[in-house]
């Protein structure tokens, strides 16, 4: 399913400025940063269902429905079959996001889907790690992870992500998350997991209540002690946790333009983030799998300003709610926030 581009709604002026708009990501994936030019170099590396051909791939990322971008998503992942692909992966993903003005970006990695398809966990860290200390001196790019669970493969996924995380997760770690289908995936039986990766000093960042509702997103506040909601859609269902994400500050990681690719929502006028906004809940703006959407980071602060009717302050206000609500060094935060500050006051 594909959109018009948000950035094709606003004047020159604004689209600039979010182009140029120093910025924090905190919901995006690896993988799925992967843009077509990224995908068809893998595709000819091994060749097999997923075309080789940019302009083909632009169908191929059409979905019919969440069950089919998960399963689009893994045909995706199959490509990556050694440690140079997940090198070269991460190190280009990080190229395109420094190109968009991200200074700061906590990217959503899912180690045990390549360690099951024959990558070691000691090279797959060394592989991102590696590409990531050369993404901070080519592109300026900060980039941390966050370990997720494969939702689909249960509590297997669950005990190979949480020993990856242990065993060989690296000093730029910083959370322990859950992604993939949350039908028939209850958060609950995480929570052992959960509890090991926060004991060991891991922030807990699960993706709730995309596709289920409200109770999912109490679950993973009761159970998994999450710190920020991935998505979190349908707490506008439930007035009585829309109250509690405002009162305990829990950010929500809003992905407009995903939710209503993957038919979350029925369409961005009706967005819940409005509603999340208005009620007080600290919104943060993503992009989710961009390329696989047909967005950008860029895009997606488009489509917020357009959907909450905001001038370049608020739009600047956004990217400073994701910098504090990320887990980026203090110092490292201010000296963020002081750069989007000048811009605002360079762009007045």
């Amino acid at each position: 399913m594909t959109m018009p581009g948000p950035l094709a709604a606003l004047t020159d002026p604004a689209r600039a400025f979010i182009a140029a708009l120093p910025k924090a990501e905190l919901h995006v994936h690896h993988v799925g940063s992967a843009s077509p030019a990224i995908v068809a170099r893998l595709a000819e590396r091994h060749p097999g269902i997923v075309p080789a051909d940019p302009e083909q791939l632009a169908d191929y990322f059409r979905f019919r429905d969440f069950a089919h971008f998960v399963e689009i998503y893994l045909s995706v992942v199959d490509l990556i079959k050694t440690g140079e692909d997940v090198r070269l992966l991460t190190y280009e993903v990080a190229a395109e996001m420094a190109g968009q003005c991200i200074r700061y970006a906590e990217l959503t990695v899912t180690p045990y889907t390549s360690v099951v398809r024959g990558i070691a966990p000691e090279e797959f860290v060394e592989a991102i790690e590696d590409a990531r200390v050369a993404a901070e001196r080519d592109f300026g790019i900060v980039l941390r992870w966050i370990f997720d669970i494969p939702g689909e493969l249960g509590l297997e996924g669950a005990d190979g992500t949480l020993k990856v995380a242990l065993e060989h997760g690296p000093s730029a770690l910083v959370g322990f998350g859950l992604g993939g289908p949350e039908i028939g995936v209850p958060r609950p039986q995480f929570k052992p997991y959960f509890d090991a990766a926060r004991a060991a000093g891991l922030h807990s960042l699960p993706h709730a209540g995309e596709t289920t509702g409200p109770e999912t997103i109490w679950d993973a506040i009761r159970d998994l002690g999450a710190e920020r909601i991935g998505h979190g859609t349908s707490a506008v269902a439930d007035p009585t946790l829309l109250s509690y994400l405002a009162q305990h500050q829990i950010p929500v990681e809003v992905c407009p333009t995903s939710n209503v690719a993957t038919g979350a929502v029925v369409e961005l006028s009706a967005h819940p983030i409005i509603a999340m906004v208005s009620a007080g809940v600290r919104v943060t703006v993503n992009s989710d799998d961009p390329p696989m959407f047909a967005t950008t980071l860029n895009g997606e602060y488009a489509v917020a300003a357009r959907l909450l009717g905001l001038d370049d302050v608020g739009v600047g206000n956004l990217a400073k709610t994701a910098v504090r609500a990320s887990f980026a060094e203090r110092s490292y935060q201010e000296r963020l926030l002081t750069e989007i500050d000048a811009y605002l006051s360079r762009s007045a």
